[in-house]
């Protein structure tokens, strides 16, 4: 009786014990940018559709002709918040409207993509400089109102700097941490800075990142530092260069608050089950 008794309490005990070696943890993330075909012609349809896919996190804003608080009522009549938006470069110039806006859709987090620079491939050392002190500046605003602003890496920003070292090196090296924080693009981060990279990073710098694209580059791609690669090479996740074990392992380890898959293909739809179903077998 002992015996069977104590092969109930294993069996009973087994779910929990499954879920605690689970990996992937994160809640199901996508970013809105993913969806670029959809959302033009149905925000409610494309809503619905990222709703079947299990997802409730969605990093993005207010589609075409929508307010930010249509967005948001949308989203949370479909059990989707929005942790994470985004900001063009220019407007941290001035960053009160999208101070109002993140704050409005519930958003933590505010994150700029882009970096404006003359030659594609050619980031330079003074480009750099510009965006540290204006991403210093905007943060300290974001920061008093009770957000995060984070600079998403795009590839380009690996250019060689001092020994052994880059631009990207050079920004996160500069920015007050207290107001400045990044989001890790892995498919950028590998295009760029090589198959290695998002691991090298967040050893690196175990505190700064707190966001990341979850996105994968096709095997046998050799990047460059353009910030551009064809749409093909968008792989779903756990077929491209990523060693995801890896990274999910430290980027939960070193603070990644959330994770967004974004899929760049033109296979989306198809693509995004397939990553989803990877990242929940880990």
């Amino acid at each position: 009786m002992k015996i069977k008794h104590l092969v109930i309490v294993c069996l009973l005990a087994l779910p929990a014990f499954v879920q605690a070696q689970k990996l992937y943890t994160y809640p199901l993330g996508v970013q809105a940018y993913t969806f670029r075909n959809q959302f033009p012609k149905d925000v409610a349809k494309t809503l619905d559709l990222i709703k079947s896919m299990g997802i409730t996190e969605i990093e993005g804003g207010a589609q075409k002709g929508q307010t930010a608080a249509e967005f948001k009522q949308m989203c949370a009549d479909r059990g989707i918040s929005v942790p994470s938006t985004g900001v063009g470069y220019e407007q941290l110039e001035n960053p009160a409207e999208a101070i109002a806006n993140a704050k409005t859709l519930g958003a933590k987090f505010v994150m700029c993509a882009w970096i404006p620079h003359k030659v594609r491939g050619g980031f330079t050392l003074e480009e750099a400089e510009k965006a540290v002190a204006l991403f210093n500046k905007a943060g300290k605003q974001f920061k008093e109102n009770g957000l995060t602003l984070c600079y998403h890496d795009h590839g380009y920003e690996f250019q060689p700097f001092g020994k052994d070292e880059t631009l990207l090196d050079y920004i996160i090296k500069n920015t007050n941490p207290e107001y400045v924080s990044f989001e890790m693009d892995v498919l950028w981060t590998m295009h760029g800075g090589g198959a290695s990279m998002p691991e090298k990073l967040l050893k690196k710098y175990p505190t700064r990142f707190k966001l990341m694209h979850v996105k994968d580059l096709r095997k046998g791609v050799a990047g460059d530092l353009t910030g551009g690669t064809p749409a093909e090479n968008d792989v779903p996740v756990g077929t491209g260069q990523g060693n995801w074990k890896a990274i999910i392992k430290l980027a939960k380890k070193n603070g990644i608050e959330h994770c967004f898959i974004e899929d760049e293909s033109n296979q989306e739809e198809q693509f995004v089950p397939i990553s989803i179903a990877y990242l929940k077998s880990l």
